[in-house]
């Protein structure tokens, strides 16, 4: 489908539920919005497709939609997932939570230690999951030790490519099955949606489109056309906040009040090696510590004008949160704990403001402390 319809620049919203039957062979090519493919799905679908090098892609309501949807498509009663011990707060909880009440099993890798993974491997293990960089720790895993792994074994291998966006990394292009997403982050842009994607090869995506089409997590078309339009500055914007992030991670490596701080750009950084031949560009996202904890933290956080103190992340507005009390919340401080997430960890996701008026609000409220 030609996305200029009747020579419009942009996508117009077409804004039905139901379209009219034209022959389609079987219930899954029926036009209607749950089933994914109204025009404003499948021309967002092949946007997405082509940034990420895919055979095909498709939206979901949600990143968590994608996620959940994915993973229960692939794994059934009686199977084995190995994920990442250090993901997201609520792909955490999914998996080691919910997971078992569809009697699936799993355990826990370190992403640093690929000679430890086979020992967790099982007769029933069917998939890997990991992220391209962690949440909220900044780590990357040993991405090319995973798909070696999951192709020796013969498993499927799934990746959270949020953080780096298809601007910075294409999983798929190394050997990874499927890439997800958050959408409502990087790739729209702008702080006022929520979408995910799920990438890869067009027959596995077809099987997730079809869960999808049960589960219910569409996306509706007004979405569809914000993040079809949000996409559009992504590489634009991808690649200011990659050198706004590094310039502000190395402000910060040289001030006397921050303990740590975590960011894959930075020379001194534990994965700089691995994620310079990895990615492109490293990212908006870092995280650090404040001498003092989370009382000081949170002091800092409330002397801050320009960054909002807001959970998400990816927009084009600075946002800042203690990660222990929003996107990690659900996590007992055991799981906290064994993640190293701190109380007093500070994650900034780097917007598009002017990067030297957010060095000098940190400057400002750090000297306040």
């Amino acid at each position: 489908m030609d996305p200029r319809v009747l020579g419009a620049v942009s996508m117009p919203v077409f804004q039905s539920s139901t379209f009219e039957y034209t022959g389609e062979i079987g219930y899954n090519s029926i036009r209607y919005i749950r089933l994914n493919n109204t025009p404003n799905h499948i021309v967002l679908n092949r946007k997405l497709s082509e940034i990420e090098n895919a055979e095909a892609a498709m939206v979901t309501s949600s990143g968590m939609a994608a996620i959940t949807t994915s993973l229960l498509t692939i794994l059934s009663k009686g199977d084995h997932l190995l994920a990442q011990n250090s993901l997201y707060g609520g792909t955490f909880d999914f998996i080691t939570k919910d997971l078992s009440q569809y009697g699936i099993e799993y355990d826990l890798i370190d992403g640093d230690s690929p000679d430890s993974w086979e020992s967790m491997l099982k007769p029933n293990t069917k998939a890997v999951y990991v992220e391209s960089i962690t949440n909220p720790l900044m780590q990357v895993c040993d991405l090319k030790s995973v798909v070696r792994f999951a192709k020796d074994k013969k498993i499927i291998s799934l990746i959270d490519n949020t953080f780096t966006s298809p601007v910075n990394f294409k999983p798929l292009d190394i050997g990874f099955d499927l890439s997800l997403h958050s959408c409502t982050k990087y790739l729209n842009g702008h702080n006022d949606i929520v979408a995910g994607a799920v990438c890869g090869k067009a027959e596995m995506i077809e099987k997730i489109s079809h869960k999808l089409g049960h589960l219910g997590g569409t996306l509706d078309p007004h979405t569809c056309f914000l993040l079809q339009r949000g996409m559009k500055t992504l590489a634009l914007r991808m690649r200011y906040q990659n050198e706004s992030a590094l310039e502000i991670a190395e402000f910060l490596r040289k001030r006397k009040e921050i303990e740590t701080v975590n960011y894959p750009g930075l020379t001194s950084n534990k994965y700089y090696k691995r994620a310079s031949e990895l990615f492109s560009g490293f990212g908006g996202m870092i995280s650090f510590e404040i001498k003092g904890g989370e009382p000081s933290a949170e002091k800092f956080i409330k002397k801050l004008t320009l960054p909002i103190y807001a959970p998400s992340l990816g927009g084009v507005e600075t946002l800042i949160i203690i990660p222990s009390k929003t996107s990690h919340a659900g996590l007992s401080e055991s799981e906290k704990k064994a993640q190293g997430i701190s109380s007093g960890l500070i994650r900034l996701s780097v917007g598009i403001e002017n990067t030297r008026d957010l060095i000098e609000d940190i400057d400002q409220a750090l000297s306040r402390l």
